[in-house]
């Protein structure tokens, strides 16, 4: 079992560390593509389910994975979207209500049963607001890589995803000893190093594809949402500076013989934030896909709205903690199998002050991309910025 796969998991539980309570950027993500995710749902039912009420007596079924589900609520609020905007449709027109089958899917070390604690309450809102006549929705969990098969041929309708694939499979191979002090990609990384990072990203990438191809019915949808930058620049600060941060901490601690410096030499994190061009660049290469949109968006690094006023000392204090905690969430698991647990509290503290100093000067804001693609057919792009 390699180092991603045996390490790399969301802070379980619902502590106060956990990602199941900090992961408020994620769940700001979910909500902004949700014109996107309904239009993908919409499609498929309108493709594959229109009988109406008189014309069918045995209930038809959607089935839709969401893949790098995590822990927390957030896959559930995906869920959620999708079987209204249905639900609506089907009143809207005397439809027959489809049964909806739902695979969540991550890595085998996720926590699933904090995540099935939420599905009783989930279920039991559905039933509350929607009545006898929604029909079921069967949700299941699904452990396993989806740089691989997850699913039988043509079973699925949609497939969602959500800030999981700028994870790659694993760290690129021969950078272990060429990205001395850097965390990701950096300035000071030299050109190896970036373009490993882009061909594990662009491996992974058209493996997720393909797998999916085989996976959906044809004319099945996907909607994609992941980090990534909108500039053609890899090392620009988009996308590198908050791991650049978290390497300004350690590196404090090795000056004071806390952390041995060999091991941030010999410690990177397995993740690509792509641009827009070379997402666009393996869809077509990979060639299963028609693209329908492919969009750009800023999310703040805490999750809160741009209208809210951040610029106090108070705010940027608050803030700074909200994003400490967030990536402490997302990256304990990776730093604690390889630096142990002993130094995490004290590198957060630091890695919490760091940012609030930079947020006095700099954007915090993560550049998302997200792509809606329909299985088949010719390709083309509607390519949408929102700034």
């Amino acid at each position: 079992m390699d180092q991603v796969t045996r390490h790399l998991h969301m802070k379980g539980g619902i502590a106060e560390t956990s990602y199941s309570a900090n992961s408020s950027a994620q769940r700001k993500a979910i909500c902004m593509t949700k014109t996107m995710l309904e239009e993908a749902i919409l499609d498929v039912h309108s493709r594959f389910h229109s009988s109406t009420i008189s014309a069918i007596e045995k209930k038809e079924s959607i089935c839709i994975a969401d893949l790098g589900c995590s822990s927390g609520p957030n896959t559930l609020q995906v869920v959620s979207y999708m079987l209204d905007a249905v639900y609506r449709k089907c009143r809207e027109r005397h439809l027959v209500m489809p049964e909806i089958l739902v695979f969540l899917n991550d890595l085998p070390v996720n926590d699933f049963n904090t995540l099935f604690k939420y599905l009783e309450k989930f279920q039991d809102e559905l039933r509350e607001t929607k009545g006898d006549g929604f029909g079921p929705c069967f949700v299941t969990g699904m452990p396993g890589t989806f740089y691989g098969r997850l699913f039988p041929s043509a079973t699925l309708h949609l497939v969602h995803s959500s800030y999981s694939i700028h994870w790659l499979s694993k760290v690129p191979q021969g950078i272990e000893k060429s990205n001395k002090g850097n965390l990701y990609i950096s300035k000071s990384s030299p050109s190896s190093v970036i373009e490993a990072y882009l061909e594990q990203f662009k491996t992974d990438f058209k493996v997720f594809l393909k797998c999916r191809s085989e996976e959906l019915v044809d004319r099945g949808r996907m909607v994609l949402t992941l980090i990534g930058r909108r500039s053609s620049d890899p090392t620009s600060k988009e996308c590198c500076c908050l791991w650049e941060l978290l390497a300004m901490a350690l590196k404090d601690m090795v000056r004071e013989g806390t952390v041995e410096e060999e091991k941030i030499d010999s410690f990177n994190f397995p993740n690509y934030f792509p641009s827009l061009e070379e997402v666009q660049s393996v869809i077509q290469g990979e060639g299963s896909f028609m693209v329908n949109q492919l969009q750009t968006f800023n999310v703040n690094w805490d999750g809160s709205d741009s209208s809210e006023d951040g610029s106090s000392v108070t705010g940027k204090f608050r803030s700074s903690y909200t994003i400490a905690k967030s990536i402490r969430a997302v990256s304990e698991s990776l730093l604690v199998g390889h630096f142990g647990e002993k130094i995490i509290d004290e590198l957060f503290r630091r890695f919490r002050e760091i940012v609030a100093n930079y947020a006095t000067k700099e954007k915090t804001e993560h550049t998302n991309l997200v792509i809606s693609v329909t299985k088949g057919g010719q390709m083309s792009l509607n390519h949408k910025l929102h700034k």
